[in-house]
C-alpha cells in the first residue's frame, strides 16, 4: 500500500474538479489547497530523510505500478482540460471566477502535466517520452523537452543555463529571462542537432518545428470548437502552467554555481548543485521532484528510487511553501542567501 502513496498527486486535479463544479469563491480551491493547505501540513509533518537500500531500489525501479501512476495523469489532465474548456464555453462566469478557474487549471497543467512530462522525458523508452511531450502540450512548453534534456542537464548551476537563477535575482526577473532564453536555446540545440546529422530545417527530425505545428493546431482546434473567449482562457491557463514550472526552476538552483577548472571547463554536476527538500507532502505530490539534487546527480534514476544526500543544500521549507516565499523577493533573499555556500556567492 505504501507504493500507492503517489496517488496523492491526483488530489490536485481533484481539487480543480471541485473548483469548477462548485464555482464562486470555490473557484480558488486549487491554489488555496496547493499553496496554503499543503504548506501548513508540511510544517506540521516530520521530514522524511529515508533512503532505500540497494536491494529495495532494484525492486522498486522495475515495479510497473510506479510507471502506471505516471501514465494515469495523461487521461486525467486531458479529460480535465476538455471539461474545463467545455464548461467555460457553456457557462457565464464572473471575472473573479474566471481568474480562479484559470489558476486552478494552470496548476494542474504545471504539476500533473509538465512535472510528470519532465519525469517521463528522462526515460529511455520512446513511448514514455512521447507521453511526456503530450503532457507538455497544453502548457505550450514542448520545447522544454529539448532544452531541459540537452541544455539544462549539461549547464545546470552555471551562468550559461537559463534555468539557473542568479544570486539576488528575483523570481519575476527570472520568469522573463528563463522563458525567453530557454526557447532560444531550444532552437539553437535543435539546429545544432540537425547540422550534426546533416539534415535540413524541414526534416522530419526537426522536433522544434513539429512542436510549433502541434501547439498551433491545438490552439486552432480550441478556437474552432469553443470560440475566442475559451481560447484566451486556455492561453491563460497555459501561462500559469509554465510559470509554475519556472518558479520551480527558480527555487531548485537559486544562487548555486559550479566552479570552473583551470582548463576552463566546469566541474561535473554534483549533489551540491541543486536544492533538496525532504518535506513529505511535496515529495509525494510532485513525484519526488523535491529530491532534485539526486535527480541531477544521476538523471536517469526513476522518481521512486531518488536519494537524499546529506551534503546537498537543504531547503528550510517544502517546494510549495518555497514557491510562495519566492514571490516575496526580500523575504526569499533573507532566508535563502545565508544558506548558499560562500564559495558559490559572487565576489
Amino acid at each position: 500500500m505504501k507504493d500507492l502513496k503517489y496517488l496523492a498527486a491526483l488530489t490536485i486535479p481533484l481539487s480543480a474538479l471541485i473548483s469548477i463544479n462548485t464555482g464562486g469563491i470555490w473557484s480558488y480551491f486549487t491554489p488555496v489547497y496547493a499553496f496554503v493547505l499543503i504548506p501548513v501540513l508540511e510544517v506540521l509533518l516530520p521530514l522524511d530523510i529515508q533512503n532505500f537500500d540497494q536491494k529495495t531500489k532494484e525492486k522498486r525501479a522495475v515495479k510497473k505500478i510506479f510507471d502506471w501512476m505516471l501514465y494515469a495523469n495523461l487521461p486525467i489532465v486531458y479529460g480535465l482540460l476538455i471539461y474545463f474548456l467545455w464548461s467555460f464555453s457553456q457557462t457565464t462566469y464572473a471575472f473573479y471566477e474566471i481568474i480562479g478557474l484559470m489558476l486552478s487549471l494552470g496548476i494542474v497543467l504545471g504539476t500533473n502535466g509538465i512535472n510528470v512530462g519532465h519525469e517521463l522525458g528522462h526515460r529511455y523508452g520512446s513511448n514514455d517520452r512521447y507521453l511526456g511531450k503530450l503532457l507538455l502540450l497544453p502548457s505550450l512548453y514542448m520545447h522544454f523537452y529539448i532544452e531541459h534534456n540537452f541544455g539544462h542537464h549539461v549547464n545546470a548551476a552555471t551562468k550559461e543555463d537559463p534555468a539557473t537563477a542568479r544570486y539576488n535575482q528575483s523570481v519575476y526577473s527570472f520568469w522573463i529571462t528563463s522563458v525567453s532564453r530557454q526557447l532560444v536555446k531550444a532552437w539553437k540545440i535543435q539546429l545544432k542537432l540537425l547540422r550534426s546529422a546533416d539534415r535540413s530545417f524541414f526534416s522530419f527530425k526537426n522536433d522544434m518545428f513539429w512542436y510549433a505545428v502541434l501547439q498551433l493546431s491545438y490552439l486552432i482546434l480550441i478556437f474552432a470548437l469553443f470560440g475566442l473567449p475559451t481560447l484566451m482562457f486556455a492561453l491563460g491557463a497555459a501561462v500559469v502552467g509554465f510559470l509554475l514550472l519556472e518558479t520551480v526552476n527558480y527555487i531548485e538552483h537559486y544562487g548555486l554555481l559550479r566552479q570552473k577548472k583551470p582548463s576552463g571547463r566546469y566541474e561535473r554536476v554534483k549533489e551540491i548543485h541543486s536544492w533538496n527538500s525532504n518535506h513529505i507532502l511535496g515529495r509525494i505530490i510532485l513525484y519526488e521532484l523535491t529530491r532534485h539534487s539526486d535527480h541531477h546527480y544521476i538523471s536517469s534514476k526513476k522518481y521512486q528510487v531518488l536519494d537524499c544526500h546529506e551534503d546537498s543544500p537543504q531547503m528550510p521549507f517544502g517546494y510549495p511553501t518555497s514557491m510562495v516565499l519566492s514571490l516575496l523577493p526580500p523575504l526569499w533573499f533573507k532566508i535563502m542567501n545565508k544558506r548558499i555556500p560562500s564559495s558559490m556567492k559572487p565576489v
